[in-house]
């Protein structure tokens, strides 16, 4: 791969692209059905949390000794290098899960596509389109950074005017073709513990952003150029999925709650029906949605590959993945993270592992934080942000799981079991030299040898 590097530009286009994917379709459904008009407070609180995450993130990379993520900070300022590979572990099962998710709802918006057959060759489309969609994605980071850079700019850019507009038009069509001239927010909500129930669950949609502390090699002055992209790209994030929610909530409240995956598609479609374009409406969010599976994908295979080569580099991953010397990102990383996730976004059912990846997300951002709370003495870090960061997580996580088991239990069993999994085997890995230790050698008795 190539190790050419990407500006500012590219930087928030890949921080935008990693938060602005699948999420805000699929999470946009159930926040409402918990909180009705006051949506949007639930994404601003996320927010706010995320962002207080990314200055602990950003804090934590002037003071650390070697730029890194997650995985470099537990061990700079812990010291504990099977803490440091459980967590980098954990947040690779947390990617493949999201990118699975991103990559499901990319073969669901395909095929909702009237051209787009329901099988092909005796294959359902879905699945198939699906993993076609990782692998076209395998191929564009296999070629090098700048290309990846160069067409996230081109979905993200994409991706954003088509939702900027869908919120502007929509506030058109509220104060005027059809609609009532009010707009409702839920104030009475906000007195209530929905918001922040509501807050917890779409705080998955807010955690691509981090990935770009691990692709740091990739991108000029990466220190300076992340804390920029980090500032930028959250605020956005907030700022679209407030403008989407406030005006979906309002005009096809009930969409969100019998069909959530294609409501915005039905708002698009009423919102200019007054023009006589209603099927074009339609047709261009669905093509939104495209560019926002597609993007998220994009940016979180890049950044888990980049962040799969930094633990390999720390032996905390085994030889065979990859070479820690190679120029770049090694191939074989990349393509065997597209595998693994193509392999679960073919089979479906994803609920659990991207509820996993969720909560994954929520200790790694809390964990951080409480790092850089620890460093508050430090002149480069305001205690504040830490705080809330510590807090909103701790709050989010329990929340989260609440949720999971009232709403849905059997996936909250599941969330339990592959936890226990990948802790085991996480444990198994890195303690293994002190397992071996423990375990006594059996000395055969030789044949003939015994006394009788």
């Amino acid at each position: 791969m190539s190790d050419e590097r990407l500006g500012l530009t590219e930087a928030v286009s890949m921080a935008l692209g990693g938060m602005i994917g699948g999420g805000i379709y699929a999470v946009m459904g159930v926040v409402a059905g918990i909180t009705t008009y006051a949506t949007w407070a639930a994404f601003v609180l996320a927010g706010v949390v995320a962002l207080a995450a990314g200055y602990s993130y950003n804090a934590l990379n002037r003071l650390s000794d070697s730029n890194g993520g997650s995985v470099t900070f537990v061990q700079c300022f812990t010291g504990n290098t099977t803490l440091a590979g459980m967590t980098g572990w954990t947040l690779l099962v947390g990617y493949i899960g999201s990118m699975a998710m991103y990559a499901f709802a990319f073969g669901e918006f395909a095929v909702a596509f009237e051209a787009v057959p329901a099988e092909v060759v005796g294959l359902p489309a879905r699945p198939l389109l699906s993993v076609l969609a990782v692998a076209g994605f395998v191929g564009l980071n296999v070629l090098g950074a700048r290309t990846t850079g160069t067409v996230e700019n081109v979905l993200v850019a994409a991706k954003v005017a088509i939702l900027l507009a869908f919120g502007v038009l929509g506030l058109a069509y509220a104060f005027g073709y059809g609609g009532s001239g009010t707009l409702q927010f839920g104030v009475g909500h906000l007195t209530q513990f929905g918001p922040i129930v509501a807050a917890a669950i779409s705080f998955v949609a807010f955690q691509g952003w981090q990935l770009l502390f691990y692709d740091q090699d990739s991108i000029s002055d990466p220190v300076t150029t992340i804390r920029r992209a980090v500032y930028v790209a959250i605020p956005v994030a907030v700022l679209i999925y407030v403008l989407v929610g406030v005006v979906t909530v309002n005009l096809v409240p009930g969409a969100l709650q019998t069909h959530p995956h294609v409501a915005l598609k039905d708002a698009a479609s009423l919102m200019l029906r007054p023009y006589g374009l209603a099927a074009l409406g339609g047709t261009v969010l669905a093509l939104s949605a495209l560019f926002s599976t597609g993007s998220a994908i994009n940016a979180t295979l890049f950044s888990a590959a980049h962040f799969a080569k930094g633990m390999l580099s720390d032996d905390l991953l085994p030889d065979r993945i990859g070479s820690a010397d190679a120029d770049g990102v090694p191939a074989r990383v990349v393509v065997l993270i597209g595998a693994v996730t193509a392999a679960f976004t073919a089979v479906g059912g994803l609920g659990a592992i991207t509820s996993f990846a969720s909560l994954s997300f929520m200790i790694v951002f809390g964990a951080m934080s409480y790092l850089a709370f620890r460093h508050r003495d430090q002149e480069a870090v305001n205690p504040v942000p830490p705080l809330v960061g510590v807090v909103g997580a701790a709050g989010f996580f329990p929340l989260m799981l609440w949720n999971l088991a009232n709403r849905e239990p059997n996936t909250f069993y599941m969330v339990v079991v592959i936890a226990v999994l990948v802790v085991t085997v996480e444990l198994l890995y890195f303690e293994r030299d002190d397992i071996a230790a423990e375990v006594v050698p059996f000395e055969e008795v030789p044949v003939g040898n015994s006394s009788g």
